[in-house]
């Protein structure tokens, strides 16, 4: 088994995995025995398909219209040997394991947009908080159809990935389609991707709101000091907590054991099976709850993937929250990578992860206990309705206290619940769990 606090450098050990498609987070994990290992005895080689293999390079090499090296011939078999496993397995150039390293630290270049592979086309599973295509208003959901001007059909994510990223500052037009409509475009500039893990304030007085965009090295930090900031800025016990997982792509899997041991003093959080001895981990509570068992609710959709329905899936198993929402996107499998020379790597899936219960979330994902689907808020008036404090004469309140004219109270301060359907559904919930539980 992991241990939580021991964080070592990707570059040193075999990394963990638990993120969306190209959401590139790792963790280090132990050593993983060489394939052949997993079996007792190792098959023959398949000396036919060698042949072939060999006999393909030849073919192609004397007969292809342009020059071929080996080199470029290997590395795309080694490439098209991992894409064809499942979409999450994957061949890591320099540049790509660079990038997953980079994602770790939370900072990277592109344009704060995580992707995935639909019927052939890249599918956006989330942008990014507060990064060039969150602010352009690209949604999770939305097909990239064209990259400038190019199409993206029957490209790999990896070229695709390859394509939206460069020069800091470099404008690029994304041609999308949202909800099978007409296609259109979206021009962006290219930043340095600096995501922030954990966002938190008060909603209302006593009912504290935690977002988590990422799941990244220190995010379990990030909330700790988010749950005591938030008590600090109460002034006391607070009555309840929003955990907003939504369109969270995933990231480090330590980083979510973490986040649910701040909110559960026992049980399971999560365990992972595979073939090798060292995908079979399983991570328990550490006793170290900071919420203070108040009455909590988590929030996921859609874009809500792998290290977020790790997240959900244990507070929901161990009925720590209610989940609220829509059905989360379905990633439960693990990724290991496994350096290799010349600063490549191998990205492979090598386990499953289940929650508590034991439900594997794979390709089904986290179904919510209520499910609430975006909607638009529409304020309306109540008009101003005369009051018995606006009568003259009216007899005071014998229990003491100010009056209340229907002109009484100022324009209250913007809060994210006021345009957000989901959050607003998610305060009126906790407010009643907190009512009924004598807070």
């Amino acid at each position: 088994m992991l241990y939580l606090s021991r964080l070592t450098s990707l570059a040193l050990a075999i990394a963990l995995v638990i993120g969306a498609p190209l959401a590139f987070a790792a963790q280090p994990a132990p050593a993983v025995a060489p394939a052949g290992t997993a079996a007792t005895t190792k098959a023959p080689l398949p000396l036919e398909e060698l042949r072939t293999f060999a006999e393909v390079m030849d073919r192609i090499k004397a007969a292809y219209v342009e020059p071929v090296d080996d080199k470029t011939l290997l590395e795309n078999a080694i490439k098209g040997m991992l894409s064809n496993l499942d979409p999450h397995s994957a061949y890591l150039g320099p540049e790509d394991f660079a990038e997953l390293q980079e994602s770790t630290s939370g900072e990277f270049g592109g344009l704060g947009i995580e992707v995935g592979a639909e019927d052939g086309f890249i599918k956006v599973v989330s942008p990014i908080d507060d990064t060039p295509a969150s602010k352009a208003g690209i949604q999770a959901g939305d097909f990239i159809v064209k990259i400038n001007g190019q199409p993206t059909r029957g490209q790999t994510m990896t070229e695709a990935v390859d394509k939206m990223r460069g020069k800091i500052g470099q404008k690029i037009t994304l041609t999308l389609v949202r909800d099978g409509g007409t296609p259109f475009d979206v021009t962006l500039a290219r930043a340095i991707i600096q995501v922030k893990s954990v966002k938190s304030q008060l909603l209302e007085s006593g009912y504290g709101y935690i977002r988590i965009t990422q799941f990244q090295v220190k995010t379990g930090e990030e909330v700790s000091k988010a749950l005591a900031k938030l008590r600090k800025d109460n002034g006391k016990k607070l009555n309840g907590i929003i955990l907003d997982l939504r369109n969270n792509p995933g990231g480090v899997l330590q980083a979510a054991v973490e986040v649910v041991d701040h909110f559960i003093t026992k049980g399971l959080i999560v365990y992972t099976k595979g073939r090798i001895a060292n995908s079979e981990l399983r991570f328990s509570a550490t006793g170290k709850d900071e919420s203070e068992a108040v009455p909590m609710v988590t929030l996921i959709n859609g874009g809500s993937a792998s290290a977020s329905e790790i997240v959900a899936g244990a507070l929901q198993d161990q009925k720590r929250a209610v989940v609220m929402g829509t059905p989360s996107f379905g990633k439960g499998s693990v990724q290991t990578v496994l350096p290799l020379n010349n600063e490549r790597a191998l990205k492979i899936t090598t386990a499953l992860y289940y929650t508590p219960n034991g439900r594997s979330i794979q390709a089904q994902g986290i179904i919510p206990d209520i499910e609430v689907r975006r909607a638009k808020i529409t304020n309306e008036q109540d008009g101003d309705y005369f009051k018995e404090a606006d009568l003259q004469g009216h007899l005071g309140n014998g229990n003491g206290g100010a009056d209340k004219p229907s002109s009484s109270g100022g324009k209250a301060k913007p809060m994210p619940q006021d345009d957000d359907y989901q959050l607003a559904q998610a305060l009126s919930l906790l407010k009643g769990l907190s009512i009924t539980s004598g807070r």
